[in-house]
């Protein structure tokens, strides 16, 4: 969906991927069925919630844009962690006396440019939907969000080892073990497993480096569930019409045949 924006003068270990995220073709103009259906989507906390209730297992916060102003700085630019097709993501703290029954957090706060509205949109929604219903350590944990005006904005507890991709790759730090390379991937591979084997499966569709999220501990998370979709059931294996995905990262029967085999 964009470029990796990194800040030279201090390289960041929790950059989003420069790949593009997209449909097998690229993003088409937004078809007038399509705007029509943008209009249907919540428009205020209230909409969302009232969408996130039959599924709702986790509780967000649904932050005012002032209120994120505060926790971010008002999104100083030496807060950037990194960027991506969706927007920029800085970091924040929440203090206590942000709101009364809040505890003290740091957070990752990521930002809608407002380009590209409806697919970004829809894309912040999915987010919200599917880590809102989803719990387990190998995610990566939604705190809250913003729908307010034309802000989107999701935020997330914070990831301190930053990205597999900004480690892997990193002119600073030092090469990782392979011990902790296994642990990555073994904690990567049971998040999957949680996805596809839940009581309503969902598909992931964007697995790749800049979406597994580390702690201090290199415990690996998912992240970035705006292209997840809910799961073939029974012998229904044909889930979309549409093949998503990164491309260099999609496996190629899915982009052939648009079934997950």
């Amino acid at each position: 969906m964009g470029n990796c924006f990194r800040r030279w003068e201090k390289p960041s270990i929790y950059t989003v991927s420069s790949n593009a995220k997209s449909e097998f073709p690229k993003y088409e103009r937004p078809s007038k069925k399509q705007m029509r259906e943008d209009s249907k989507l919540p428009s205020n906390p209230k909409e969302v919630e009232d969408l996130r209730r039959d599924s709702a297992a986790n509780p967000l916060i649904a932050f005012t844009f002032e209120e994120l102003k505060i926790i971010t700085g008002n999104f100083r630019q030496d807060r950037v962690l990194g960027g991506g097709g969706f927007g920029r993501v800085y970091k924040g703290f929440i203090r206590e006396d942000l709101r009364e029954g809040l505890q003290p957090l740091q957070v990752a706060v990521k930002v809608h440019d407002g380009d590209n509205s409806y697919q970004g949109h829809r894309e912040w929604l999915a987010e919200v939907i599917f880590l809102g219903q989803l719990s387990h350590p190998n995610l990566v944990k939604l705190i809250g969000y913003c729908c307010e005006d034309d802000h989107r904005v999701l935020i997330y507890e914070y990831m301190a080892g930053g990205s597999v991709e900004s480690n892997l790759f990193s002119r600073i730090l030092p090469p990782l073990p392979w011990s902790i390379r296994m642990k990555i991937a073994f904690g990567a591979a049971i998040g999957l497993a949680f996805l596809h084997e839940a009581e309503k499966p969902v598909i992931y569709r964007d697995f790749k480096t800049s979406n597994i999220l580390l702690d201090m501990d290199y415990n690996a998370k998912l992240s970035d569930f705006g292209l997840a979709k809910d799961g073939p059931v029974g012998d229904n294996t044909h889930v979309s019409t549409r093949i998503m995905g990164t491309h260099g990262y999609a496996a190629p029967e899915y982009i052939m045949t648009g079934k997950f085999l």
